[in-house]
């Protein structure tokens, strides 16, 4: 099994982000797709989550409304599109993926500074 992300990087406030995680290895549309993140100092949090079956959206209220996270079962790939970037959004960003046990993704460095 192997969750490999993408689209990590630097930016300024005010600015955008797309995160890719293309899963292999299982049945991604089996499996409940999430973001996490772990800020300097912090603990791990999740960020947003979305089903399977009904396709249900779950945001941290700190990025509801600036954040999307969507799927591809057809490219077992899941992404989270981030806008408005924030300074404290600023951290590692690890997708997920759950059925049961949780895979993990390597971590994308997300950076926001002006």
């Amino acid at each position: 099994v192997q969750l490999v992300e993408s689209g990590g990087g630097s930016v300024q406030p005010g600015g955008s982000l797309r995160l890719a995680c293309k899963a292999s290895g299982i049945s991604f549309s089996w499996y409940v797709a999430r973001w996490y993140r772990q800020a300097p100092g912090k603990q791990l949090e999740m960020v947003a989550q979305i089903t399977t079956l009904y396709v249900e959206t779950y945001y941290v209220d700190s990025v509801r409304g600036r954040f999307t996270i969507s799927r591809d079962n057809a490219n077992s790939t899941m992404y989270l599109q981030m806008d408005n970037l924030q300074t404290e959004d600023t951290a590692v960003y690890f997708c997920s993926a759950y059925l049961y046990v949780s895979y993990w993704g390597q971590g994308t460095q997300v950076t926001v500074s002006s």
